[in-house]
């Protein structure tokens, strides 16, 4: 499903450097940034077979989310490649598309629309969305979403992108937002949802949604895939723990 082959790429970071006095005379104080590449991802490979659970493990900074939006084609690779075969439902910026300006019920017809939802589909589940969102969202959803709390805008996010039919869930921290009930809605929707054979990419540092999710764990330092194994070994090279002898490495 998923096959990514010497992936990396290249961000750009500004710095201001230090004028000396003459400098300052000479140039008004006009600082000029100073550009340095570096890499967050780099020389990654691994494959993701159908029906597969997958967790994204390391610290921050380490190109986790970076992962998932290569992987869903909001970045485009400098170096290498990654070829997904099916249609992704991304679970990443849940508030992602929405406008501040229409309603919360535009807006779910608007999303909907835009990962490929029709609109009588849409109709037909539109109670049933707005319900799993939550009473707040009921209550509020023929006003302008600018007036939704954060937490409100992710509900109704992920209330819409988790209709999707796609076969691969791209998620991004999702179960860390709402309240413990919304919580509970979004794990029995995830277990439902593999449950019915979809490919699971999860980034996490909950290591309980990890292990309850995941079979399989990817663990990331500094950019570089150090470990491609079960979930416990990622965990454990993450944590520190030694490898034992039959620890897998990164896969080629």
């Amino acid at each position: 499903m998923i096959e990514a082959r010497d992936l990396g790429i290249q961000f750009t970071r500004h710095r201001l450097r230090h004028f000396k006095l003459r400098e300052l005379f000479i140039h008004g104080g006009r600082r000029e940034p100073k550009r340095t590449g570096f890499w967050p991802l780099r020389h990654v490979s691994f494959t993701v077979s159908a029906g597969d659970t997958v967790g994204i493990i390391g610290r921050n900074g380490t190109g986790k989310s970076t992962l998932l939006r290569l992987i869903a084609g909001v970045l485009i690779p400098d170096e290498g490649s990654v070829h997904v075969r099916g249609a992704v439902a991304p679970l990443l910026e849940l508030s992602a598309g929405f406008s501040n300006d229409l309603t919360g019920r535009e807006n779910l017809h608007l999303v909907g629309s835009l990962h490929g939802l029709s609109r009588p589909f849409l109709r037909a589940k539109f109670d049933e969305i707005v319900e799993f969102a939550g009473e707040q969202v009921q209550k509020a959803i023929d006003t302008p979403v600018r007036h939704y709390s954060s937490g409100m805008k992710v509900r109704l996010g992920f209330s819409v992108i988790a209709q999707l039919p796609h076969p691969i869930l791209l998620m991004d921290e999702v179960m860390a937002v709402g309240d413990a009930e919304f919580r509970a809605k979004c794990y029995a929707t995830i277990e439902r949802l593999l449950a019915e054979g979809r490919t699971l990419v999860l980034v996490s540092h909950n290591e309980g949604d990890l292990t309850r999710f995941c079979l399989r764990g990817l663990y990331f330092d500094a950019g570089v895939l150090r470990v491609d194994g079960t979930v416990r070994e990622a965990l454990d090279a993450y944590h520190g723990v030694p490898a034992t002898s039959g620890s897998a490495g990164p896969s080629n």
